[in-house]
């Protein structure tokens, strides 16, 4: 995948829609960890308060350093107190009428209902679902939810994602780029952005996993499978995580059978399509 712009987008928060605040967010998100975080974090702050001074939104305070205006912020955004920034948590420097991510997130659910909502709509298993199906989609996601809505709202949602995740209007919306919907700690897709496979390499590990060559792996093997991917990439094997990450892919899977092309659209880098 192409790796940040050069110059980091201009944040004219009075002006920021949600597709402009998509594209700050994949520049300070630098690693795509799924947060803003150390050098990462320092970056946006400056560039932040450049932008404000500029749309004259701040008075100048030289009397405070640098940091004391940081940690005002981290004060302000750092909901979760943890030293980092994530989406949600950005999302509040949009415009009210942009701001649909801070609300919404509220409504998702786990991964797990996300991953079964997407498996209705991506039928082909190609890793996309089509613009016209995102209302019905996002209606899905609600109501496993249990959430209530009005159709002016699912209306509001429906166009925001659109602007945000169909920037190069060919009608396809991705699973791994409106899996960021979810919040970060149920995000399993950002777990694996580091492991992804070539095709080559998915289908070596499928393989070896599908020991009987019938075209799926069952819940078992696929917690084997995803704690060697961990231990081949040298990333800690977090028992809770685990579960939950092997959740949300079996919810892909058809009665416990996961095919092939349904792992394929979490672990590769590029879905066939």
């Amino acid at each position: 995948s192409a790796g940040p712009p050069a110059q980091p987008p201009h944040l004219h928060l009075a002006e920021c829609t949600a597709s402009q605040f998509l594209d700050i967010w994949k520049h300070f998100d630098a690693d795509g960890n799924g947060f803003i975080e150390g050098k990462e974090l320092e970056s946006f702050f400056k560039e932040l308060e450049e932008a404000r001074k500029g749309a004259g939104v701040v008075s100048e305070r030289t009397m405070d350093s640098f940091l004391e205006r940081m940690k005002e912020f981290m004060q302000n955004f750092d909901k979760n107190k943890d030293g980092r920034i994530e989406m949600s948590e950005l999302a509040q420097i949009l415009p009210t009428e942009e701001n649909f991510l801070l609300c919404f997130r509220q409504f998702v659910g786990s991964s797990a209902e996300f991953m079964a909502a997407w498996r209705r709509y991506d039928t082909d298993r190609s890793g996309y679902i089509e613009a016209n199906e995102l209302q019905g989609f996002l209606s899905d996601l609600l109501k496993k939810a249990n959430r209530h809505y009005d159709d002016q709202k699912l209306q509001e949602y429906t166009q925001t994602i659109l602007k945000m995740f169909d920037l190069n209007g060919d009608g396809k919306l991705g699973l791994s780029e409106m899996a960021r919907l979810l919040p970060v700690q149920e995000n399993f897709l950002l777990k694996f952005q580091g492991v992804k496979l070539t095709t080559e390499q998915f289908n070596a590990i499928f393989t070896y996993y599908d020991k009987d060559g019938n075209g799926y792996i069952d819940e078992q093997e696929l917690e084997a499978l995803l704690r060697d991917l961990y231990q081949k990439n040298n990333k800690e094997v977090n028992a809770e995580h685990l579960q939950g990450y092997k959740q949300s892919i079996m919810a892909l899977s058809d009665g416990g059978k996961l095919y092939r092309s349904e792992l394929e659209i979490v672990l590769c880098r590029e879905p066939m399509v």
